[in-house]
């Protein structure tokens, strides 16, 4: 069970309760709160309480062990998804109609959102019934709707180029390289500090990735040299991307950050301006989100033919299928460049591949 650092306990008609938070403020907030709660009756756990507060206790109770992080994005899309639209309903008076309705208005949207709106719905009727507040769970027979398939491509060898060459001249951008370079996912390449670049046994440069998605995310990968030239001078608790009041790269201010950089690359890939404004059509594809950077980090290690295993460590996945299915995603020109590397017959290129495989292996058991 998690510490916390404050607690709090008062009286409520000579009943003693207590509240727990990491900070004062939080304390103050819980437990207004649950005073609120208990003066209008909504602490009373039977089937006449609301799904929200039903939610509240829920969520609180059974689901203790979630990282700070993620049960931001739960709690968020509970709120959003399904507590905005039943929140203020009875738990007896919910019905299949009602649960339908939450995943029908999800249509549209991509095929993980819609599993984990539903994922959530389920958990919350499965332990009402479970504790006796609901006889059944009135989500069990929901249909979900169908969603979109979200395609993570590589970047083309131009595009490649310019994101480059725009990423490493600001501190800004560096968000985007460190995923790019090093596989990070966006709140690692936020979280990467100065004390994370490390110089291995063999002399090469690495970062510590302080991952917490799952036990495989904290690793050890490499820097190439174009990035560690950038960043090696980076001080100890300084943030490598840093916003330009010198902040870190948030949650809130990374759509920001991410249309600055694609302005950029607009006008380095020839884009004409009018009036400090891109004038259409733009040379950078739409398709193009942050992810694509981390996606062509595993399809370089593809195209260096990195071991399956050693990729899965790389990249941080806890199931190697994740990784798999990059490896199996490659695109046309890097087939044909396969294909003329087997028709040469070279001898020397399956060294120099192995080569890499056995410096990749050196340091992930360097960590």
């Amino acid at each position: 069970m998690k510490k916390y650092k404050y607690r709090k306990t008062f009286s409520v008609d000579g009943q003693r309760y207590s509240v727990y938070a990491d900070t004062e403020k939080e304390l103050i907030e819980k437990e207004t709160r649950k005073r609120i709660a208990l003066e209008t009756g909504t602490h009373r756990i039977d089937s006449s309480m609301t799904l929200k507060a039903w939610a509240e206790q829920c969520v609180e109770t059974f689901k203790m062990n979630q990282k700070d992080i993620t049960r931001t994005k739960y709690v968020n899309r509970m709120n959003s998804c399904i507590l905005k639209p039943i929140g203020n309903m009875r738990l007896k008076d919910i019905k299949l109609i009602h649960c339908q309705r939450v995943l029908n208005d999800q249509a549209g949207k991509s095929k993980r959102h819609i599993n984990e709106v539903n994922q959530i719905m389920q958990f919350l009727f499965r332990q009402a019934v479970a504790n006796g507040l609901l006889s059944a769970n009135p989500a069990e027979h929901v249909v979900k709707p169908s969603g979109t398939q979200g395609h993570r491509r590589a970047l083309t060898a131009s595009e490649r180029r310019v994101f480059i060459k725009v990423g490493l001249q600001d501190r800004r951008y560096l968000f985007y390289m460190l995923m790019l370079f090093c596989g990070c996912r966006p709140v690692e390449a936020a979280n990467a500090m100065g004390k994370d670049i490390r110089i291995l046994k063999n002399g090469l440069p690495a970062l510590h990735i302080r991952g917490t998605k799952s036990h495989n995310a904290d690793r050890v990968v490499p820097i190439p040299a174009e990035l560690y030239e950038v960043i090696k001078d980076t001080p100890a608790y300084e943030y490598i991307a840093q916003t330009e009041s010198g902040g870190p790269i948030s949650n809130t201010n990374r759509t920001r950050i991410w249309k600055s950089f694609c302005r950029q690359i607009n006008i380095e890939m020839g884009c004409k301006i009018y009036r400090n404004a891109l004038v259409p059509p733009y040379p950078l594809a739409p398709d193009l989100v942050p992810y694509c950077l981390r996606h062509e980090y595993c399809t370089d290690l593809a195209r260096r033919g990195v071991d399956l295993r050693i990729a899965q460590k790389l990249m941080g996945h806890s199931d190697i299928k994740l990784t798999a299915n990059i490896y199996t995603n490659l695109n046309n020109d890097d087939i044909s460049e396969v294909a003329a590397f087997l028709s040469q017959g070279s001898t020397q290129g399956s060294t120099s591949q192995h080569t890499k495989i056995h410096q990749n292996d050196h340091i992930t058991a360097e960590k």
